[in-house]
C-alpha cells in the first residue's frame, strides 16, 4: 500500500522510470556494443579472406596467361611445313628457352597427336600417341590455345595441366600443336599455394569447376574430388563468388571466401577459422561490461539527485494549466525553473492564443471559399471525414444532373460507377498511405446529356496537425477529349500496322537522338530485341559513308537525304550495306523530328562486286585477265626508277598444247590450264601479278625483282611445267613453256614495247627447239 502510494507521485514514477532507463540502456548498450564489434570484425575477416582469394586468382591468372600467351606466340613463329616440322621437331624445342623456364615439359606434337620432339628428353615420351587426351582433342578442334583439365601424366605418374597452342603453316593449315606441361606438385605457382597462411591457422585451395583438388593448404592433397558435402564449395563449382560461414572436413566453423578465375574454369578458395578471426572479440567485451558498470554506479545516484531538483516545478506548471483550461485563470501561465520548462509555458501560451485566431479565422475562410467555390467552371465537392458529402458547387450539379439538396450527406464513392468502384476504392487507399494527391479517370453515372460521363478526377485529404478534417475533391468532364484520343489512337495503330509490314527500316528520333517510333524491320537493323523505342538510335549503331563516320550533328544540322549509300554497324556486330533516306519535320524547332528510311542494299552491291570481278579476271583460271593485267603493267612502269634491281615481264607461250585439247579433249585441256595456273601462283610471290593473256598464254610481273632472280624463277617454272603431267585413260598428257624475259626500262614509251620484247623472247624459244627461257635485254 505504501509502495502504491508513493507511486502516485508523477515524479517519483520519473524516477522509477530513469532507474529502469538506466538499467535497459545499459544492457542494450552492452548488448549492441557486442554484436556491432562482432559484426565489424566478422566483416573485416570476410575482406581480409576476400582479398587474399582475389588477390591469389588475380596472380594465377597472370601467370597462366603469360604461359598461354608466349606458347601461342612461339606456335603463330612456326609458320612451316608439316613435313619441315616434323624434320626440325628437336631443334625446335631446345630452341625455345624462354617455355623451358615457364613449364616443367615442352612437347611438340603432329597432327595425329603423336609427339614430336619433347623437354626435357628424359621424359621418353617421343612417338607416344596422345590423340586420346582432351587437350588435344580441344585444341585440334576448336584450333585455338587451351588450357586443360588436370590429368595423370603417363611417364611420370604425376598430376598435371597442359597448355597447348595450335600451328598453322603458312596456308592457315592445322599441322600439329606445342604443349608445356605444369606438375601440381611441380616447383611452380602451384607448389607455393599450398604453402600460404591465412594468420595462423588459415590455409588456401585451388580446384576445378568439375570437382578436382589442384592444391590444398590443410591436407596438401591433390586430383582428389572436392567435398560437395560442403555447400559453399558446392556452389563454387556452379559458378559461385564471395564469402560465405561454413565449416571444413573436421567439422571446425570457417570463414570461406570463393573467387572464380578468368582463364581457366578454375576456383581460389581461401579459409581462415572463425576461432581465430573472432578471438579479439571476448577480451573486447569483458572489457566493456566492467567499463560501463563503473561509468553507471558512479552516474545513477548524482543523475537521481538532480533529476528531483529539476521536475518539481512540472507541478505548479500542471496547476496553472488546469487553471487557464476551465478559464478560473486568464493571465499566462508562468512558472520558474529549467529552460526547457519555462518553454512548454510559453508554447502553451502561444498556443492559447493561435487557436483563439484560428477559430475567427476558419470561419472567414469557410464563407470565402464557398463564395469562390460558386463561379467556378470545374466541379467541386467537399466532404466529411466519412466521405459523405458536405457541400457541392453549381458546376458540379450541372454536371451529373443533380441538386446539391439530393447529394448533401450522400456517401460520395456512390457517386461512382458501379464497375469503376473497386479500382478507385484501391487507387484512393495507396494516396492516403503515400499521402499523395489521388489522381484518376473513371465513369460517373449523370442525368444529364450522357447516361454515363467520364471525369478527370483530383482529390486530396483536407487535414491539420491534429487531425482529419475530410476532403476535397475537383471533377472535369473529358468524355469528348478521351473520343478524340481514341480516334487518333485508332489512326495511329493503322499507320504502325502499314509500316510493320514493310521492308525497309522507318524509324523516328528526336533532337537527342531517341527512337520515338521504329517498326519491326528498322529494330532488327538496330540489333534490338523487341521494341526499340525510347533507346538511342546513335548509341545502338554506326553509320559510315566514304569510311567516315557519321554522328548525330551531322544528321541534326544537315539537310535532307535522298539517297546515301552507307554502311550500319549494330552493336551486336551486324554490317549491313545500306540506301539511307533521312527527311527532317519541324526543323529548327524544338520539338524537331528526323525520319530514317534504312533499305538493305547488300544484294546490289554483291552484284555490282561480281560483276567488277568478272570484267577483271579469267573465267577458267580465276586469274587477272588481260585488260587487268595491262593495267597492272602500265602501272608498274610508271614506278621506273633506277634502282639496283629492275622489275622484270614474264611472257609464257605453252608449247603442244594443241594435241592436249585434240587428243585429250576440251575438258582436258581446261584442267590442265586452272592447274598450270595453280602452279604460276604457287612459285611466284604474293607481290608478283599473274594473268592468262588469252588461250595458251600467260604473262607475269615481277616487281623489283632483277634480271637475275627473275631467270632463275622462270627456269623453276619451265621445269615445273615440264613435270607436270594428266593421266587419262591410260595415257599421259602435258605440255613444256617458252618463257621470253626482260625488264622494265625508263626509256620504254609504254607497255607495247615491254610486251613486245618478252614476246620476241618467248618467239625465240620456240625457234631454239621450245622449252627454254629466252633474255630480252632493255635498251640502254
Amino acid at each position: 500500500m505504501m509502495i502504491r502510494r508513493w507511486l502516485g507521485s508523477l515524479v517519483n514514477r520519473a524516477v522509477v522510470l530513469v532507474i529502469c532507463f538506466t538499467l535497459l540502456s545499459a544492457l542494450v548498450v552492452t548488448v549492441v556494443g557486442a554484436l556491432l564489434s562482432q559484426s565489424e570484425l566478422e566483416q573485416q575477416a570476410k575482406n581480409q579472406v576476400s582479398t587474399i582469394a582475389q588477390l591469389l586468382a588475380s596472380e594465377m591468372d597472370d601467370s597462366l596467361a603469360r604461359r598461354l600467351d608466349t606458347l601461342s606466340h612461339v606456335a603463330k613463329s612456326f609458320t612451316m611445313g608439316e613435313a619441315v616440322l616434323t624434320a626440325r621437331a628437336s631443334v625446335l624445342v631446345r630452341q625455345q628457352t624462354a617455355l623451358q623456364h615457364l613449364f616443367d615439359g615442352l612437347y611438340l606434337i603432329d597432327v595425329n597427336g603423336n609427339i614430336l620432339a619433347e623437354n626435357p628428353e628424359s621424359d621418353g615420351l617421343t612417338g607416344f600417341n596422345v590423340s586420346h587426351r582432351d587437350y588435344f582433342q580441344n585444341a585440334s578442334q576448336r584450333l585455338t590455345p587451351v588450357i586443360s583439365e588436370p590429368y595423370v601424366s603417363i611417364h611420370q605418374d604425376q598430376p598435371a595441366v597442359m597448355i597447348a597452342a595450335p600451328i598453322f603453316d603458312h596456308r592457315q593449315r592445322f599441322i600439329g600443336m606445342i604443349g608445356g606441361a605444369l606438375l601440381l606438385s611441380g616447383e611452380n605457382f602451384m607448389e607455393e599455394v599450398s604453402g600460404l597462411r591465412i594468420g595462423e591457422t588459415g590455409y588456401l585451395g585451388v580446384a576445378t569447376r568439375s570437382g578436382i583438388t589442384l592444391a590444398h593448404g590443410r591436407t596438401g592433397q591433390v586430383m582428389v574430388p572436392v567435398r560437395v558435402e560442403n555447400p559453399v564449395l558446392k556452389d563454387a563449382m556452379e559458378g559461385f563468388e564471395g564469402t560465405r560461414q561454413t565449416r571444413n572436413g573436421d567439422g571446425v566453423r570457417t570463414i570461406m571466401s570463393v573467387q572464380q578465375m578468368d582463364q581457366v574454369p578454375w576456383f581460389v578458395a581461401a579459409v581462415w577459422p572463425a576461432r581465430e578471426a573472432f578471438a579479439p572479440i571476448t577480451r573486447m567485451t569483458d572489457a566493456f561490461l566492467w567499463t560501463l558498470l563503473g561509468v553507471f554506479g558512479v552516474v545513477t545516484p548524482f543523475a537521481l539527485w538532480r533529476f528531483r531538483r529539476l521536475m518539481a516545478p512540472l507541478q505548479v506548471l500542471g496547476q496553472q494549466i488546469n487553471e487557464r483550461h476551465l478559464g478560473v485563470r486568464s493571465a499566462p501561465v508562468d512558472v520558474r525553473g529549467g529552460r526547457e520548462i519555462q518553454q512548454v509555458a510559453e508554447i502553451f501560451n502561444t498556443v492559447m492564443d493561435e487557436r483563439e485566431d484560428v477559430l475567427t479565422s476558419l470561419a472567414e475562410r469557410e464563407a470565402f471559399f464557398r463564395s469562390l467555390t460558386q463561379s467556378a467552371p470545374i466541379g467541386i465537392i467537399q466532404t466529411d471525414v466519412l466521405g459523405r458529402i458536405d457541400f457541392v458547387n453549381p458546376a458540379f450539379e450541372s454536371l451529373i444532373g443533380r441538386p446539391a439538396s439530393e447529394l448533401q450527406h450522400t456517401y460520395l464513392i456512390h457517386g461512382v460507377y458501379e464497375a469503376d468502384r473497386d479500382a478507385v476504392l484501391s487507387g484512393w487507399q495507396q494516396s492516403l498511405k503515400s499521402k499523395e494527391v489521388f489522381r484518376g479517370r473513371f465513369r460517373i453515372p449523370s442525368r444529364g446529356e450522357r447516361d454515363l460521363i467520364w471525369g478527370d478526377v483530383m482529390s486530396s485529404v483536407i487535414e491539420t496537425p491534429d487531425k482529419t478534417l475530410g476532403s476535397i475533391t475537383v471533377i472535369r468532364d473529358v468524355s469528348r477529349e478521351l473520343e478524340v484520343e481514341e480516334a487518333l489512337r485508332e489512326e495511329q495503330q493503322r499507320a504502325e500496322n502499314i509500316l510493320s509490314v514493310l521492308q525497309e527500316g522507318v524509324l523516328m528520333v528526336d533532337v537527342e537522338g531517341r527512337i520515338r517510333f521504329a517498326n519491326q524491320t528498322a529494330c532488327q537493323f538496330l540489333g534490338a530485341e523487341g521494341d526499340c523505342a525510347q533507346q538511342n538510335f546513335f548509341d545502338l549503331v554506326e553509320i559510315l559513308s566514304d569510311d567516315k563516320v557519321l554522328t548525330h550533328n551531322d544528321f541534326l544540322t544537315g539537310g535532307d537525304i535522298d539517297s546515301l549509300y552507307a554502311t550500319l554497324k549494330n552493336r551486336n556486330d551486324g554490317r549491313y550495306d545500306i540506301d539511307l533516306t533521312v527527311l527532317h519535320v519541324r526543323q529548327g524547332r524544338y520539338n524537331e523530328r528526323m525520319v530514317f528510311v534504312i533499305r538493305d542494299d547488300s544484294e546490289r552491291r554483291r552484284q555490282e562486286e561480281r560483276l567488277s570481278w568478272e570484267a577483271t579476271h579469267d573465267s577458267l583460271t580465276h586469274l587477272l585477265n588481260r585488260r587487268a593485267f595491262s593495267a597492272a603493267l602500265l602501272k608498274c612502269q610508271a614506278e621506273v626508277t633506277e634502282p639496283s634491281a629492275r622489275s622484270v615481264l614474264m611472257l609464257i607461250d605453252l608449247d603442244h598444247f594443241k594435241p592436249v585439247n585434240d587428243e585429250g579433249g576440251h575438258l582436258l585441256g581446261d584442267d590442265l590450264l586452272k592447274r598450270l595456273a595453280d602452279l604460276f601462283k604457287d612459285t611466284v610471290r604474293q607481290s608478283d601479278t599473274v594473268a592468262r593473256l588469252g588461250g595458251d598464254e600467260f604473262g607475269i610481273i615481277l616487281p623489283m625483282c632483277g634480271l637475275e632472280r627473275a631467270e632463275a624463277l622462270a627456269e623453276r617454272i619451265r621445269a615445273r611445267v615440264e613435270g607436270l603431267r594428266i593421266e587419262q585413260d591410260g595415257r599421259s598428257f602435258g605440255v613444256t613453256a617458252s618463257i621470253g624475259l626482260t625488264e622494265l626500262a625508263p626509256g620504254d614509251s609504254g607497255p607495247r614495247d615491254v610486251m613486245a620484247r618478252a614476246d620476241e623472247g618467248s618467239y625465240t624459244a620456240k625457234s631454239r627447239g621450245r622449252n627454254a627461257v629466252v633474255l630480252m635485254p632493255a635498251p640502254s
